[in-house]
């Protein structure tokens, strides 16, 4: 095990009514002008949005909005954004929904007391001398934003991070009734994205993490055991159409069913278990996964959860045969595959093979093709990836490795 250190402030309120704590939890941060950060009029529909309203009116404080984040979240609305907050004179942000809405919020909060540009956190390493508080309402169970200490930002052509242990939120509101309405296609996504946190902490090259790998094996088989569980009764849920597909929306009926919460309310409780960096101490993370996913999502605006799914039945299916032993255990340990009939390489590829299997039972894409992506911009990301050299920790990727990973993808 590797010398650590481990920080996590946020506060956690989790369950039902949860929402109800934000009046006391706002009146603690003593905020003066608030800005709210969302996506679209969902919060509305759930009743976040006139909670939190009352909330600023009963405390006088000014509430600024903001609806406008997108997926894969961009520099240009965190600009806006920054400018916004100055003239306001904000003094906390609230951020509504999932990692897009809550990495746009961590970015304002870096942007909002900085006389520069906000994409020097990003793209210089520039470190803040001041960071604004923020708060969250989680809704989707996915990014686990809500908990750590990183944010993912695009500018269109790079997709960069920043991490500071200053931008974890202050608290984080989770209640697994906002997630049971998500459609079939955004629980999928969301729980490849839960299992690639777990699979990029797994793949250490740290030999003693006994207290972590146990951890993460059962984090993953509990995530495997209730990502089926809902996506099974997403589907026998379903609804046949006259033409003979099947319209996956969420019924009141199934949205009730207790069997589903509960699997809703494990698989929000893991995304934040997964990513707040609890299960990184002594070890270290690859990461070398996320790191081509951001190239395909950067340049092809793909769903970030579909994307690591792609990714990792690639990169498993690739470093099996350059580095198969962490592969091998998880394929044993989690999969059951034997160990006495099978060589390290053998189980490494099962394990490809087992994640691709889970991955299309969530029906997502496993592959570029099935997305349309072909190789034609593959040296272009593998250069911009590598620039700065190799990514990833278990494996070092350099540019020719990038590119063999991105040629299996397809």
């Amino acid at each position: 095990m590797i010398n650590f250190e481990y920080y996590n402030p946020a506060k956690i309120i989790f369950g039902a009514g949860s929402i109800e704590k934000i009046n006391a939890l706002l009146e603690t941060e003593s905020v003066k002008s608030l800005l709210l950060i969302y996506s679209g009029d969902f919060i509305k529909d759930l009743g976040i949005y006139q909670t939190v309203k009352e909330a600023t009116d009963r405390l006088g404080i000014k509430l600024i909005e903001n609806g406008n984040v997108v997926p894969n979240p961009t520099v240009e609305l965190v600009r806006e954004l920054v400018e916004t907050g100055k003239k306001e004179n904000v003094d906390f942000i609230l951020a509504v929904g999932g990692g897009s809405s809550i990495d746009t919020a961590k970015a304002v909060s870096i942007g909002i007391p900085y006389d520069g540009d906000v994409w020097d956190f990003f793209d210089k390493g520039v470190i803040p001398e001041k960071v604004l508080p923020i708060g969250v309402v989680a809704t989707t169970a996915s990014s686990g934003s809500e908990t750590s200490n990183a944010a993912i930002i695009s500018n269109g052509e790079w997709k960069l991070g920043f991490e500071d242990d200053r931008i974890i939120p202050k608290f984080a509101i989770m209640d697994p009734a906002y997630t049971v309405k998500l459609p079939k296609y955004q629980t999928s996504v969301g729980i490849a994205d839960v299992l690639a946190h777990l699979l990029e902490r797994y793949f250490s090259d740290e030999k003693n993490s006994d207290t972590t790998d146990y951890l993460i094996e059962g984090a993953i088989k509990a995530l495997l055991l209730n990502g089926t569980r809902a996506i099974e009764l997403i589907n026998k849920y379903g609804v046949t159409l006259a033409d003979g597909s099947v319209d996956y929306k969420i019924t009141d009926e199934l949205s009730a069913l207790p069997e589903y919460i509960n699997a809703k309310a494990e698989i929000q409780w893991l995304a934040s278990v997964a990513h707040n960096n609890f299960l990184d101490a002594g070890r270290s993370a690859d990461w070398g996964s996320h790191r081509i996913e951001h190239e395909l999502s950067a340049q092809y605006g793909i769903t970030h959860g579909e994307g690591m799914a792609i990714v990792f039945v690639a990169w498993t299916k690739y470093i099996a045969k350059v580095k198969p032993w962490r592969l091998a255990l998880l394929a044993t340990r989690v999969f059951g595959v034997d160990s006495y009939d099978h060589t390290e390489e053998e189980r490494a590829l099962i394990l490809s093979d087992k994640l691709k299997e889970f991955f299309k039972s969530l029906g997502v894409a496993v592959s570029l093709g099935e997305l349309g992506i072909g190789s034609e911009d593959f040296e272009i990301m593998a250069e911009r990836a590598t620039r700065n050299g190799s990514v990833g920790h278990y494996v070092k990727l350099d540019h020719k490795k990038f590119v063999d990973i991105l040629k299996e993808a397809l």
